[in-house]
């Protein structure tokens, strides 16, 4: 089976995280990438460790074309490739494309299959519209910090790029429907995506728990507020687990696979409501019991029983672990010296779809002589 998305052709204009990890995940799926370069290159290339983990996690597989758009010469190369193009994917600074003439206004009146996704830190509409805004911005503005860290502490970010990424997946979901249509109706069309959007919507659950509950949510460190244990971290002898037992009869297995069924008829712990209130005292006893023990042994006692754990695991953990291994996340990337490593591809699978490992990144500029189609 072909790749789904292969014969389409993407046209990235592109920096740092949402518009090349969405483009990735499109180059994934099969479709031609053809990322559009300033002559230094994409942002990303010039920050150093974090900036190049970007560059090779989110460009394998694409093509770089590098123009300078202040030049009427390698204007009319960008436009030659949007001709050529059934989607166009920019997150710029706000007015950039517009500036040079690319923006959608210019090009969908003329091109009307094409389907033109702008990626933005806040909304087109709002007064924000023209502020620069990366992912801590959204992190920030969208209520995430709020409710992320210790109950008495300071609001924490996310230890990755969260809102940068969700919008990425926004921008799939979007391209892939307006894709859809256009094989329906014949017309393409405009899809805007903000990162403050896409993580005001992540957080949709917590938004519905404001109006169940009647409580603007607020930090709480590691556990859930209205039930316990849930999300709640153990350490083990030799590591750390996570464990959620909080329906009566997960509580009682813990319980039984504990040796402490008394905990059954205590009134500290008899609800969920009553476990709350004596949450500490509640992961004291669990801790007892699981703090003398190997992790493997307490995920296997604790799956026996069809209770959710889960070990905290590093990154190379992650990467030796069988389920990480056995569902082939991770392919192979070459970076622009030509060195291999693991990297993630599609967090899902499709029968046929088996995304190529050993996809290159490009260096700045590396296909703008090679492709004649693209020369001016």
């Amino acid at each position: 089976m072909a790749n789904p998305l292969a014969g389409i052709r993407v046209v990235e204009f592109g920096h740092y995280i949402a518009a090349p990890a969405a483009t990735q995940l499109l180059a994934d799926l099969g479709a031609e990438v053809v990322k559009v370069e300033s002559p230094t290159g994409d942002q990303a290339r010039g920050i150093g460790a974090y900036g190049e983990g970007i560059v090779l996690a989110f460009n394998r597989g694409k093509r770089s074309v590098a123009l300078d758009l202040t030049r009427d010469d390698d204007k009319r190369v960008a436009l030659r490739l949007i001709a050529e193009a059934d989607v166009v994917v920019q997150n710029l600074r706000a007015g950039t494309m517009a500036r040079h003439g690319l923006g959608a206004g210019d090009l969908v009146p003329d091109h009307p299959r094409l389907v033109y996704v702008s990626v933005s830190g806040f909304s087109s509409k709002g007064p924000s519209a023209s502020r620069a805004g990366l992912d801590i911005a959204a992190q920030a503005e969208s209520g995430l910090m709020s409710i992320n860290g210790e109950q008495d502490g300071d609001p924490l970010r996310v230890g990755f790029p969260i809102a940068d990424v969700a919008a990425s997946y926004a921008v799939v979901q979007g391209v892939l429907a307006a894709l859809l249509r256009r094989e329906r109706t014949g017309q393409g069309g405009v899809i805007e995506v903000s990162l403050l959007d896409a993580m005001i919507h992540m957080q949709s659950a917590m938004w519905g728990e404001w109006h169940a509950s009647g409580q603007e949510p607020r930090r709480k460190g590691n556990g859930q507020a209205t039930v316990a244990p849930a999300a709640d971290l153990i350490h083990t002898a030799d590591g750390t687990i996570v464990l959620s037992a909080y329906t009566p009869d997960h509580f009682a297995r813990l319980c039984e696979l504990m040796g402490k069924t008394w905990m059954l008829e205590d009134p500290r712990f008899a609800d969920n409501p009553a476990r709350v209130a004596h949450r500490d005292v509640l992961l004291a006893e669990i801790s007892e019991a699981f703090g003398t023990a190997r992790t493997d042994e307490c995920l296997a006692a604790l799956a026996d029983r069809g209770i959710v754990a889960a070990a905290v695991r590093t990154y190379r953990e992650v990467a030796a672990a069988s389920d990480t291994r056995s569902s082939g996340i991770l392919t192979t990337g070459v970076s622009p010296d030509g060195e291999r490593y693991p990297i993630p591809s599609l967090p899902f699978s499709l029968d046929g779809v088996d995304p190529a490992p050993d996809r290159a990144v490009p260096k700045v500029g590396a296909d703008t002589d090679t492709l004649p189609r693209y020369e001016p």
